[in-house]
């Protein structure tokens, strides 16, 4: 049935078939499609016919689906579904630039140009398309950048110029060292932020310096193996005196962080302090070696300026002998002063029983009681410079007198002499002995057991306390404390559970110190270390 349309077919009028024809120019003969490339200026002249056909193939604005490099011919109908050929090149492109793909014929399910083609939002009338398409950032293809706490320490903090800027990163190659152990220049650049070169140079100072030197090279490496570099310690040494009420403390501390020497005499007195110094210098710090710093931890109050002692009631001293006394030891060099109790704390932090935490609590036992604070390494010394005074707080035995001409403190409670009473034994020449001797005779003697039961919960008293206001994370006690052991620890630890306001609130680890009677001169030592660490004393000048 010619021209009779078939029920299941769509209704429309015939037309002649129209087959796909050459491309035509302006004013040009008709030429082969592929024959070569064409004056630039010249469009395609595009008839008529080609138009109607056209429709499925229509692109953006209606227009007919043409780019550039692509002529004016629809598909062959036996290969519908494939790309429009394309010529090799063509008037007005750009050079280097690609046109517009056809779609490829294994897109949209197998459907080729027939399937539907993506949509793009409306855009108002008159508007224009950007230039440039606007990408989110991409990271960096190399490391990911260092990342910074927000608050940053102030002694820690870039000093102006050029040679501020050299010092404050020395000082941060020297603290990475100190805290990583030998470490390649990779790896020190890796942890300080700085470029590689930049620690090239660094280490390349300290070394000529004589602060650092390279090992061997590390077994098992894969290709080029970096040298370590490692802090040294027969060149720059600090000196960390501790002068107490009945004994002296002296430590000779590399800048390595290994300790030279550690001695302890009875005695309280300048002159003894003057003499164990003297003597420490002289077997202990050989003639090429430079002391670069001096701290004398004392049971007192200290000013900020960590040269005046504004209160000491359990010494009897003249300071201003005592300082010309121990200037003699290192012309040139000026002597610091500290608590006894933020030194040794400070050295709990970074060679004890608080190495590693966040927030903790040192709390002395000796003649007198105090406490050092210590948050990320770094001593909290309050407005004044006087935190951690928690000998006198009003605890204990309302009627028992303190040393500060007070009665109730918490030292006349704790204290080592109120220990003794509390035992009935005397006193020997330091607390460590004193404390040998009462932690022997406990052993076999029931009323020493329960004076130190009465003395161990006056601690438990003390440190819930302090554990409400401060909420540490871990306690260390000090002095006797550590070398009478369970026997003051246990009835402090029972006590503070029972203090504790919540059972929200987290009991802190209460644990001896792990560095005894010298935890005071060490911190001390320690502490003369800072400006070698922050940048402020060059060793490379």
């Amino acid at each position: 049935m010619v021209g009779q349309a078939l029920p299941h077919r769509p209704q429309r009028p015939e037309r002649p078939e129209v087959r796909p024809g050459p491309a035509l120019r302006r004013r040009q003969r008709p030429r082969r499609l592929l024959g070569g490339r064409h004056p630039a200026g010249r469009r395609l002249r595009r008839p008529g016919p080609l138009r109607l056909q056209a429709g499925p193939h229509r692109g953006r604005g209606r227009r007919l689906g043409l780019g550039r490099g692509q002529h004016a011919q629809l598909p062959h109908p036996p290969r519908e579904g494939e790309g429009l050929p394309r010529r090799p090149g063509g008037a007005g492109r750009a050079r280097g630039s690609q046109g517009p793909r056809a779609r490829r014929p294994d897109r949209c399910g197998g459907r080729g140009l027939e399937g539907p083609a993506r949509r793009r939002p409306a855009r108002p009338r008159g508007a224009r398309r950007p230039r440039w398409r606007l990408r989110a950032a991409r990271p960096a293809r190399a490391r990911a950048p260092v990342r910074r706490p927000l608050t940053v320490q102030p002694q820690f903090r870039a000093r102006v110029g050029t040679e501020g800027l050299r010092r404050t990163n020395t000082g941060a190659v020297l603290r990475a060292l100190r805290r990583l152990g030998p470490s390649t220049r990779v790896e020190l650049a890796r942890h300080t932020g700085l470029a590689k070169a930049t620690v090239g140079v660094i280490v390349a100072d300290l070394e000529a310096a004589r602060a650092v030197a390279e090992e061997g090279s590390r077994p098992g490496v894969r290709g080029r193996p970096g040298r370590p570099v490692a802090l040294r310690g027969d060149r720059f040494v600090t000196l960390g005196l501790e002068l107490n009420v009945d004994y002296v403390s002296a430590v000779v501390l590399d800048l390595s962080g290994r300790v030279v020497s550690s001695t302890s005499r009875p005695g309280g007195t300048g002159d003894a302090l003057h003499d164990l110094a003297r003597t420490a210098l002289a077997e202990h710090v050989g003639p090429e070696s430079i002391v670069v710093g001096t701290t004398l931890a004392v049971p007192a109050l200290v000013r900020g300026d960590n040269h005046t002692v504004a209160w000491a009631p359990n010494l009897r001293v003249d300071w201003t002998d005592l300082a010309a006394t121990l200037g003699e030891l290192v012309p040139g060099l000026e002597i610091e002063v500290s608590n006894d109790a933020n030194c040794a704390a400070y050295a709990e932090a970074h060679h004890g029983a608080a190495r590693g935490a966040g927030h903790a609590l040192y709390v002395t036992g000796t003649v007198g009681i105090g406490a050092g604070i210590v948050q990320d390494g770094e001593l909290v010394r309050g407005g004044a410079g006087f935190a951690g005074e928690v000998g006198h707080m009003p605890m204990g035995d309302s009627t028992a007198l303190c040393g500060c001409g007070r009665r109730g403190c918490w030292e006349a409670a704790i204290g080592l002499h109120a220990m003794l009473a509390a035992v009935g034994m005397p006193e020997l020449d330091t607390p460590l002995l004193t404390a040998e001797s009462v932690a022997e005779r406990a052993r076999t003697d029931a009323s020493v057991r329960a004076g130190l039961e009465r003395v161990g919960v006056d601690v438990g008293l003390g440190i819930a306390m302090l554990s409400s206001v401060l909420d540490p994370e871990v306690i260390v006690l000090g002095g006797y404390f550590a070398a009478l052991g369970d026997l003051v620890l246990e009835p402090a630890r029972r006590t503070l559970d029972e203090r504790l306001a919540s059972d929200v609130q987290v009991r802190p680890d209460v644990r001896p110190s792990t560095l005894g009677i010298q935890a005071a001169a060490l911190g001390a030592a320690e502490q003369s270390f800072g400006p070698v660490l922050t940048g402020e004393l060059d060793l490379t000048a």
